[in-house]
């Protein structure tokens, strides 16, 4: 909840997310982030923002629009056959969230650990982990 009241602070921080302009920031953005009360003033995430900016930027650079998208989708593992039953059915982590975290880290991605990248891939849609009986997974 409190990084979900916060998200309008952290757009205007982070330059609506501007990759480009973020990955540009110098030691002054990273003093006026830190004080910013906006956002989460966590100095390792601010740097991890910063540093993820750049590594997306020479990803770009290197392979092109849409090279993020291709590179996650790349690791989308194969439709479930079967519905989870509970909560406790649901894993943390995968082998393609392992892998695919572990391909962000290569590339010089930070904080891009497996369960983060389950998380991701579920909000990205590359996981449907709606349980049996649910109606917005039917």
């Amino acid at each position: 909840l409190t990084i979900l009241r916060k998200r309008d602070g952290v757009r205007a921080a982070f330059d609506a997310f501007d990759p480009q302009a973020v990955a540009a920031y110098g030691e002054a953005d990273r003093a006026r982030l830190l004080a910013d009360a906006a956002i989460v003033r966590n100095r390792a995430k601010v740097d991890a923002t910063i540093t993820n900016a750049r590594a997306l930027v020479g990803l770009l650079d290197a392979e092109g629009e849409g090279a993020l998208d291709r590179l996650v989708w790349g690791f989308a593992p194969a439709p479930r056959r079967a519905r989870l039953r509970s909560f406790a059915d649901l894993p943390a982590s995968t082998p393609e969230s392992v892998a695919l975290a572990k391909e962000l880290k290569r590339r010089g991605f930070v904080f891009v650990g497996p369960t983060t990248m389950y998380a991701a891939m579920q909000a990205m849609g590359l996981v449907d982990d709606h349980l049996a009986g649910c109606a917005a997974g039917a």
